[in-house]
């Protein structure tokens, strides 16, 4: 590499950067592939006892993203997540959490840089009013 000239050697670098990225989209649609209109459901089963209890169930859309997640506790629902989406983007907007009665909790709303990275968080109360805001900042070494 050191007897290829300035500008032959920027063209593979970007070339060899774009077949990494490239990979790494594939691997990610591959994954979201797999999980389309998926429902995947943990069983536990406590030491000593034969019967599994169910422990948590997560819910997979068309697109593959994930739209609900439940946990569950010995009396039922313990909690509950649903996601939601804008368009076909594969970032969550925003997010609901309920607790063991199904009410709603908290709202989180998401905001996202031009790179996909999370930008801000905003959380919410049920009612709407604003209870807090978390930023995000990247660096690199």
């Amino acid at each position: 590499m050191k007897n290829i000239a300035p500008p032959v050697r920027i063209a593979l670098l970007l070339l060899l950067l774009s077949l990494v990225g490239g990979s790494a989209f594939a691997q990610d649609q591959h994954k979201r592939e797999r999980k389309k209109n998926l429902v995947v459901k943990e069983w536990n089963t406590k030491a000593g006892s034969p019967t599994p209890f169910l422990d948590n169930v997560v819910t997979y859309d068309e697109h593959g993203r994930k739209i609900e997640e439940i946990e569950y506790a010995s009396y039922g629902q313990k909690k509950r997540t649903t996601y939601s989406y804008e368009g076909n983007s594969t970032k969550c907007k925003e997010q609901v959490e309920y607790d063991d009665k199904n009410k709603a909790v908290r709202i989180k709303r998401f905001e996202y840089n031009d790179d996909g990275t999370k930008k801000i968080q905003r959380n919410y109360k049920p009612n709407g009013k604003l209870e807090s805001t978390k930023s995000f900042e990247y660096s690199y070494k």
